[in-house]
C-alpha cells in the first residue's frame, strides 16, 4: 500500500506554485509586496521568475513558505 506524503509541497511543481501565488495575489505587484525580490518587482514574468527561483535557494524557500501560508489561509476561508 502506497503512503501519501503529508507534505503539501510533495509532487508540486515550482511553476504550479508560482502560478497559484500570482493568481491568489492577483498579479506580480502584490506578490512582490509579500516577497520583495527583483524577479517579482522589476518587469516580472513566470518564465523569468522560474529561472531565478531555480538557481536561488533562499528565494525558492521564501516562495515555498509563502505558498504554505496561502494554503493555510485558503483552508481557514473554507471553514468560515
Amino acid at each position: 500500500m502506497e503512503q501519501k506524503s503529508k507534505d503539501p509541497l510533495h509532487g508540486k511543481r515550482l511553476d504550479a506554485i508560482l502560478e497559484e501565488l500570482v493568481e491568489y495575489y492577483e498579479g506580480f505587484e502584490k506578490l512582490g509586496e509579500q516577497i520583495n525580490i527583483k524577479c517579482f518587482t522589476d518587469n516580472p514574468s513566470i518564465k523569468s521568475s522560474l529561472k531565478f527561483l531555480r538557481k536561488t535557494d533562499w528565494a525558492r524557500t521564501k516562495v515555498e513558505s509563502l505558498y504554505l501560508y496561502v494554503l493555510r489561509q485558503k483552508k481557514k476561508q473554507e471553514r468560515n
